[in-house]
């Protein structure tokens, strides 16, 4: 009896692994990498919005890296516009300080500027199984209505757990010949 129940608690657990397993194997589609980054957009906002509020701006900028980046899970490699001394931000740490202020001393507070609506504009979207990649332009609207152009790369993978998440983030300025 005693060897059933240790037999039936093992199958239980082996069909968990291999639903979870087939949930991380499920193809990343193009339609949940737009909406990966409308919701991303809209986390910026919101942060900005928490800022100008007056609330507890940092803990909603932990909460979107958490949310929509894979620090912590897989490596990531991020390139923000406005980094100039230090380029790239690999550790949760330095990518908060590009969002809100923190450790690195250039740093303004990218998402607490605030704005009112971020706009994606994609030049393509390859996907590949459990993953994918897009580039081409978002815009970011100021609270005046003024907007933006940031020329964005997004590496995207779908984690163990089944979400997407951003192990690629490179964006810059448009090139200005002055």
């Amino acid at each position: 009896m005693l060897n059933k129940i240790a037999m039936s608690a093992s199958v239980i657990a082996l069909m968990a692994v291999g639903s979870a397993q087939a949930k991380a194997m499920t193809p990343v589609t193009a339609d949940e990498v737009v909406a990966l980054q409308k919701a991303w957009g809209e986390g910026i906002v919101d942060i900005g919005q928490v800022f100008t509020d007056g609330g507890d701006y940092r803990a909603a900028a932990e909460e979107h890296l958490k949310k929509f980046y894979a620090y912590g899970e897989e490596e990531v490699l991020f390139k923000p516009t406005l980094a100039n001394e230090d380029q790239f931000r690999g550790t949760f740490e330095e990518a908060l300080s590009y969002f809100v202020t923190g450790t690195v001393s250039e740093d303004k507070g990218f998402a607490i500027a605030p704005y009112t609506k971020v706009r994606w504009e994609n030049e393509g979207t390859i996907v590949d199984s459990d993953s994918a990649m897009s580039m081409g332009n978002y815009y970011f609207t100021k609270t005046d209505g003024s907007e933006t152009k940031v020329e964005y790369s997004f590496g995207i993978e779908r984690m163990g757990d089944g979400q997407l998440k951003i192990v690629l983030h490179h964006s810059s300025l448009p090139y200005s010949p002055n």
